[in-house]
């Protein structure tokens, strides 16, 4: 399925307005939008009152609704509010390696709200033997923030990177992220 096939949803949250994917089967995508035409899909001429409202909705660019994408917004919105620590939805990662997925899949599946996990401390969880300089890499290329949570991934003794986030403000997002979930490691404040 191409990009065009896609659900996007866009919506505001306490670290900026965020849009949402999906293929109709899966979450495939979240990521920052810094302006309105970013938010529509970087089209500049559209309008984005009733573009933003309808892709708030879960509602594709061709007028077909996505119960997958509806949830994920639904899920979403209740983890903002405080409602929700874990994600219970599909995700697909794309065309990243097999290493890649399994690191992602082990850190969404044992890393809870509230927690933390080191670089190291994720790369030997995942039992796929790299080491803990290429987690930080794969979390860079983690398609789904939040959802699949990389904000949760720390350096041992710094809160380590993070390319999640409006332009500029990556690590600001992380630990106003961890401290939502109230997670921030005591060191670290």
């Amino acid at each position: 399925m191409g990009t065009s096939d896609r659900a996007i949803g866009t919506f505001e949250t306490p670290v900026g307005p965020i849009t949402v994917s999906s293929d109709g089967r899966s979450v495939v995508g979240l990521e920052w939008r810094s302006s309105p035409a970013d938010a529509a899909g970087g089209e500049p001429d559209r309008d984005h009152s009733a573009g933003a409202r309808d892709l708030d909705r879960g509602q594709a660019t061709d007028g077909r609704m996505d119960p997958i994408l509806v949830e994920a917004i639904a899920q979403l919105r209740a983890y903002f509010d405080g409602r929700l620590g874990e994600f219970d939805l599909p995700v697909a990662f794309g065309p990243i390696s097999e290493v890649a997925k399994a690191v992602l899949t082990t850190l969404s599946e044992t890393v809870e709200a509230g927690t933390t996990v080191t670089y190291g401390e994720l790369a030997e969880a995942s039992g796929t033997g790299i080491p803990a300089r290429a987690v930080g890499g794969i979390m860079g290329l983690n398609p789904i923030p939040i959802i699949v949570p990389c904000h949760r991934v720390i350096a041992g003794d710094s809160l380590g990177g993070y390319s999640g986030g409006l332009p500029g403000h990556e690590l600001e997002t992380k630990r106003r992220l961890l401290e939502w979930e109230n997670a921030l490691p005591q060191p670290l404040f």
